[in-house]
């Protein structure tokens, strides 16, 4: 699920991928498709996999459970697209429909820019002679303004440390990207950097935003939320249980995965009123007030999508750069 919301962060449009071999809806589906209804996105293509290992029949029959399980969703009308991902079925198709049907968003080219990490790691070969060493890269997507050759770029929350009184630091990290000539919003890019590769190695930078420095948003340890909890529990059957599960309040000191932008981190409620709470979060996070954020309850040792939450207000911390 936490996979799904980080790329939701991201998304122009979806690609619903559903098992021809397989009932409709999966649990995960529900929920995933839950998710993408709160995120507001307008443009579906539903697509029907594993066509080939199943008979026409029971092709029809999928076909009939798929609109009974969007009817009164965001992707109710959507078209329905039979394909084989093994054997490139109907692939073609998927890809005319990406371009000729789903519209380019408007791109703002004239802010300053923000781009969110959803992916890092570390491009030297084991061995490696000093020398060749080459900087860790960032991987994600750009959401607004344009990234130029010799610009400088702050990444936010940065690296977290503690202090001599063994109270969290927050010190920024900057870096000049190299190699294209600018990076426009849209799509996903790779930014090679000149930090130290250790820091980007196995998506450790995942969560960071990067943007021009001392524009980016504030750091947050503490979020102040209004939040709305979801009628049913989705992707989850209580042993036992044949209807759905309502979802359970929150309550005081409750510990919550809290989802941002791409970042996944913990967070333990520390107050509750009415439809509004405050989380304490185990790891900061670079965001803004207003930004809607998701919340999952743990539900039978797993981690399910419970509330869908918009911040308020929250405790914020200024970041430290080498010098201070």
């Amino acid at each position: 699920m936490a996979t799904v919301l980080t790329g939701a962060a991201v998304m122009d449009a979806v690609l619903l991928l559903i098992a021809g071999n397989k009932s409709c809806p999966q649990p995960q589906t529900a929920e995933h498709l839950a998710a993408i209804e709160i995120m507001k996105l307008k443009y579906f293509l539903i697509l029907q996999n594993k066509i080939d290992l199943v008979k026409g029949s029971q092709a029809k029959e999928q076909y009939e459970q798929i609109l009974a399980f969007v009817q009164g969703t965001a992707a109710e009308g959507s078209p329905i697209s039979p394909i084989s991902a093994q054997l490139k079925y109907n692939i073609e198709v998927v890809h005319e429909y990406s371009v000729k049907k789903i519209p380019v968003p408007i791109r703002d080219f004239i802010s300053e820019p923000k781009l969110i990490v959803i992916k890092s790691f570390d491009v030297n070969k084991p061995g490696c002679e000093v020398d060749d060493l080459k900087g860790g890269v960032a991987g994600g997507s750009i959401l607004k303004g344009v990234l130029k050759v010799g610009q400088e770029i702050e990444f936010r929350p940065g690296i977290v440390s503690k202090d001599s009184e063994g109270k969290l630091m927050y010190k920024s990290i900057f870096f000049k990207h190299n190699n294209l000539q600018y990076a426009a919003p849209g799509g996903l890019i790779g930014v090679g950097t000149k930090i130290d590769p250790t820091l980007c190695w196995a998506d450790r930078m995942v969560g960071q935003v990067a943007g021009a420095v001392g524009a980016l948003p504030e750091i947050f340890t503490e979020l102040e939320i209004s939040y709305c909890l979801l009628r049913w529990l989705l992707g989850v059957c209580m042993e036992g249980d044949t209807k759905a599960t309502k979802v359970q309040k929150l309550s005081k000191s409750e510990v919550l995965m809290v989802h941002i932008g791409s970042l996944s981190t913990g967070g333990r409620v520390c107050a509750v009123k009415a439809a509004f709470c405050k989380i304490v979060l185990t790891n900061p996070v670079c965001t803004e007030v207003g930004l809607k954020i998701f919340l999952s309850q743990r539900v039978e040792k797993h981690w399910h999508l419970t509330d869908w939450s918009q911040i308020r207000r929250g405790l914020t911390i200024k970041p430290t750069v080498d010098g201070d």
